[in-house]
């Protein structure tokens, strides 16, 4: 049981932008914005011009049941916008598109792992609104020299999910939205690499006092590190005596510090009203037929890697918790088994696609799909048909466990940015030619042999140490004869032979 000694309450705001619609909640505006110039992708309607008027985006209602479906939401029946009003740069009509009242989901939860085990995180709400602009300071937010907005963003379909207040630690949040993140893609509603995604408000309180919301967190990393110091802060103000107030509060990423902005509103500083432009909206058939629809989601695919591969909790969870990565370990079985009539070991793939190109590429900081600069197009940092190879090469013992990671991290240094050049040839014999250039097929028979006759010699002390009973000098024979192979021998190979040799 997890004690929370500072009585640590996080509730997450998350506003997730539903970017893979074509076009924007109340307009045709195309969402295809990110590479463009800024106030490209505008019109009447999402500049809030006067006599314009909204026509909610079917699409990005259908998209909000099928979120609030996956996350164990109930669906209303009835759903209505409205309007809240404020004034800010990045909102030109002087107030946003939202809901209130009520909201389309609501009621539902999501499983994380927290700090003792699988812990329920409650969702209050998820509701659908509209995004407003970005504003681009100059400097940090408190002492920038100028601001530019860009209304690209504005009128963007978003939709806020909002959590009880039932995380207890920054670590928990970030796991929150580690899987809240995953289960957006399984369900193909947005796509997270574009700028502005998924954006974090957090409200954090300690020992029952008053919370502090930090806004606009733009990373998971971010949320963490933010709550992490506004624990610190708030701990510090009640330390010496001070009263922790209700405000909102700015991260600088740059600096790792939250800034006081303002005093935190209340719903009634809004003015809420129903939005005169829009009708509410009767969904109650929507549902049945929108959740018939919904894929395998994490949880799902987690339960069936373990049941139907073998592969163990941990690797299952490791692999669905990216969709990604689960997809390509399912490519390279079925790959496979297309390409050599018969089964690869899900275990013996998972060991080396989870336990070692996954954390080969997150050492490296970067991911597994990425943009080649051939054609500027998107793609594995290493195809399947490569992967494949590897294993079958490991498989028939051609190759030993070393160079295989030495082959995994060549492809990955690749330099054309990934991509494999293929020159006409098969990803098998490209590898071949691979191993054979760099000197990184396995040796066997008589070239251990005399690598361990030379190691012998060389190491006399090694050798009277293992007969005196020091098994650990073995070690150092195994050592020596696997450097004079250059790492091509296998290694429980040569312990026989050297056994056989001076045991």
């Amino acid at each position: 049981m997890y004690e929370n000694p500072d009585g640590v309450k996080i509730g997450l705001e998350v506003h997730v932008q539903l970017n893979k619609l074509k076009t924007k909640i109340f307009c045709g505006c195309s969402t295809n914005y990110h590479n463009d110039p800024p106030n490209s992708h505008v019109c009447p309607v999402c500049l809030g011009l006067p006599g314009s008027m909204p026509v909610i985006n079917r699409k990005a209602v259908e998209a909000a049941i099928k979120v609030g479906l996956a996350l164990n939401c109930r669906v209303e029946e009835h759903t209505q916008f409205y309007r809240k009003n404020y004034y800010y740069p990045d909102l030109p009509k002087g107030f946003q598109i939202t809901q209130y009242d009520f909201p389309i989901s609501s009621q539902g939860h999501i499983m994380i792992e927290g700090e003792d085990g699988e812990h329920k995180i409650r969702i209050t709400r998820a509701h659908m609104e509209e995004d407003p602009g970005r504003l681009v300071h100059e400097g940090t937010i408190d002492k920038s020299k100028y601001t530019l907005v860009d209304y690209n963003r504005s009128g963007m379909a978003l939709l806020e999910v909002v959590s009880e207040p039932d995380l207890r630690s920054p670590k928990e949040a970030r796991r929150y939205l580690d899987k809240l993140r995953n289960i957006l893609e399984y369900l193909d509603v947005f796509d997270g690499n574009l700028e502005g995604a998924l954006r974090v408000d957090a409200n954090i309180s300690i020992m029952g006092g008053q919370r502090a919301e930090i806004k606009n967190i733009s990373s998971h990393k971010g949320a963490e590190r933010a709550l992490l110091y506004e624990i610190v802060r708030q701990k510090n103000v009640v330390r010496r005596g001070g009263v922790v107030v209700q405000e909102t509060r700015h991260f600088d990423e740059a600096r790792e510090i939250t800034l006081s902005m303002r005093t935190k509103e209340e719903a009634h500083d809004y003015r809420y009203f129903p939005e005169p432009d829009l009708v509410p909206l009767k969904i109650s058939g929507w549902a049945p037929a929108i959740k018939e629809t919904l894929p395998e989601l994490p949880d799902a695919r987690r339960m069936r890697f373990v049941e139907q591969y073998g592969i163990t909790d941990d690797q299952a969870k490791s692999l669905t918790g990216e969709l990604v990565w689960a997809n390509y370990f399912e490519e390279v079985l079925k790959t496979y088994e297309n390409e050599y009539g018969e089964k690869l070991d899900p275990k013996f793939a998972a060991a080396w696609i989870n336990d070692y190109l996954k954390a080969e590429i997150n050492y490296r900081g970067t991911t597994l799909t990425i943009t080649y600069k051939a054609g500027n197009r998107t793609g594995y940092a290493i195809g399947i048909e490569y992967t494949v190879a590897i294993l079958r090469k490991l498989y028939l013992k051609e190759i030993t466990d070393d160079n295989a990671v030495v082959v995994f991290r060549y492809l990955l240094d690749a330099p054309v940015g990934g991509e494999i050049p293929r020159l006409g040839k098969l990803a098998e014999d490209y590898i071949m030619r691979l191993l054979e250039e760099k000197g990184l097929l396995k040796v066997e028979g008589d070239i251990i042999v005399t690598a361990a006759l030379e190691a012998i010699k060389e190491n006399p002390q090694a050798v009277a140490d293992f007969k005196a009973g020091k098994e650990k000098a073995l070690n150092s024979l195994v050592g020596a004869v696997m450097k004079k192979t250059k790492g091509r021998a296998d290694a429980r190979a040569v312990r026989e032979v050297l056994l056989r040799m001076v045991g």
